[in-house]
């Protein structure tokens, strides 16, 4: 038979720990803060023209959920927040775009009669298929931006179908 160990003791808190401890804090916290550089994020025109096409596109959506519900009132009933959401994201890209714009075209097309679910959930998934692409030729916030648009007009085609 063994004989019974000791426990250990209660640890102590050590001068190397405490060192330890506070350069990890330090390198955690210039990690997570942002230079004079990283917000003064320069657009290039190229930029600043793909952004405000972008609110083009929004501002098509927004008139293809108004269309949609004039269509069918049932789905006015059922997808409200999915409008509401819409133009609250259309005033975020607004506000992102630099400059004047130009008014976003018409939707193409009216919803055909009985389709009107299907035919908005094309135009939303046309419009988040093009603000995924235009993310990929933005940096900083805008990426950003255009990035979650894009994410929650999918969530907005999968609720449609």
């Amino acid at each position: 038979m063994m004989p019974p160990t000791a426990l250990p003791g209660p640890r102590t808190f050590t001068r190397r720990t405490l060192l330890a401890v506070t350069a990890a804090g330090l390198v955690t916290l210039a990690g997570c803060t942002s230079s004079a550089d990283d917000e003064q994020e320069a657009v290039t025109s190229e930029q600043a023209d793909e952004l405000a096409g972008q609110v083009a596109v929004q501002e098509t959506l927004v008139a293809a959920y108004d269309l949609a519900f004039g269509a069918d009132p049932a789905l006015a009933a059922a997808a409200a927040d999915l409008a509401t959401q819409a133009g609250e994201q259309l005033e975020r890209l607004r506000d992102a775009a630099p400059g004047d714009r130009p008014e976003g075209p018409p939707p193409t097309g009216t919803p055909p009669a009985g389709g009107a679910q299907a035919w908005l959930r094309a135009q939303v998934a046309a419009a988040a298929t093009s603000h995924a692409a235009a993310c990929l030729d933005q940096s900083g916030a805008r990426a950003a931006l255009l990035g979650s648009v894009a994410a929650g007009l999918r969530g907005h085609e999968a609720r449609l179908a």
